[in-house]
């Protein structure tokens, strides 16, 4: 009159279109689904600042404090980290965004209707300012420099050891 322990082996035989069709309406409810969180940063613009806390702190393998001391230190950073993130971007984000809004507006509106209009201007004239300039170095500075040679090439210079 002892437990007896039994080794039992359960099994359900079940084809796979009666499989496919009794999880179908568990797989169609409207549930709690947790999808992957947005990339904000695509271009990895801020690669740098993804920064860890063993990225800061670190202890080599001779020295080590004690454990729930590193765990608390951890846990602070990440937590510090965590809330002034916060507090700051809801302080600063949305009046930042509209600064750099107006700046880069700003900018490319200076870009569009200043900066390229001056470029082509310039491009348009430089073929013939191109010509002037060298006419100017043929006439001048040419024959000076051929005849700076000429000159500085009768120079013969020889070293000796004393």
């Amino acid at each position: 009159m002892g437990l007896e322990k039994e080794k039992s082996d359960t099994s359900i035989i079940m084809d796979e279109d009666e499989f496919n069709r009794s999880i179908e309406p568990i797989l169609s409810k409207k549930g709690k689904v947790y999808t992957a969180a947005p990339d904000r940063d695509p271009n990895d613009i801020n690669a740098h600042l993804k920064v860890g806390f063993e990225d800061v702190i670190a202890e080599p393998i001779s020295t080590h404090s004690f454990d729930r001391v590193w765990i608390g230190s951890h846990a602070a950073f990440e937590l510090v980290k965590f809330i002034f993130y916060r507090l700051l971007t809801t302080l600063l984000a949305v009046p930042m965004a509209f600064i750099l809004g107006v700046v880069f507006g700003v900018l490319s509106c200076i870009h569009i209707w200043l900066v390229m209009p001056v470029i082509h201007c310039f491009l348009m004239l430089l073929p013939s300012v191109q010509v002037v300039w060298r006419s100017l170095t043929d006439m001048f500075i040419t024959p000076l420099f051929h005849s700076m040679g000429k000159s500085l090439s009768s120079i013969q210079v020889k070293t000796t050891e004393n």
